[in-house]
């Protein structure tokens, strides 16, 4: 089973199917916090849909199509956080994350993005890390700036939101940029 220690009490472990039920705990006391920039939440009714998407993750995983992680932070399951592409003819991959609320702030986020991207450029020879955010995320975007990322545009009516029509920021990271750091 793949897993990344990232520091003493943060690694990322690649999902498996006893996180379902973990999974659909978070989602049931924080369904509305997480419905604000994630779609599927309000379609999360049931361990069994948590079960479905962890083995299409796992299926997606070794076809070497992307690289989905559950975060631990202190030995408790708090987000989420993949590769949810892995383009090997682009040498490219998107990035992708969500965390629990009362886990904000603590760094989690930046931390394993950070070590995702030095996955993707050592370990997986990718040539570029891109991320998108709904523009009015202003967590999401400012973990894209803390880490370097140049914004590269802004593509309207980009996602529903739940109802809500949303415009995506794109960023990116070069690995030439990164390497210049």
């Amino acid at each position: 089973m793949f897993s990344l220690r990232i520091e003493k009490n943060l690694k990322l472990v690649l999902v498996q199917p006893s996180f379902a039920a973990r999974y659909f705990e978070i989602v049931q006391s924080e369904r509305e916090y997480l419905s604000q920039w994630l779609a599927w939440p309000p379609h999360a009714d049931s361990e069994a849909f948590f079960l479905s998407f962890i083995q299409r993750s796992l299926h997606d995983y070794a076809d070497g199509k992307s690289l989905v992680c559950a975060m631990f932070y202190e030995d408790e399951l708090v987000g989420n956080i993949s590769f949810n592409t892995i383009n090997h003819d682009l040498k490219k991959v998107e990035i992708g994350y969500w965390l629990r609320e009362k886990f904000k702030g603590k760094g989690i986020v930046t931390r394993s993005v950070s070590k995702l991207i030095e996955m993707a450029f050592r370990e997986l020879n990718m040539q570029k890390v891109e991320i998108s955010a709904a523009v009015d995320n202003a967590p999401s975007r400012n973990v894209c700036k803390r880490l370097g990322f140049n914004l590269e545009g802004i593509i309207t009516c980009a996602e529903n939101l739940n109802g809500r029509v949303v415009d995506h920021a794109v960023y990116g990271l070069s690995r030439s940029h990164w390497l210049g750091k």
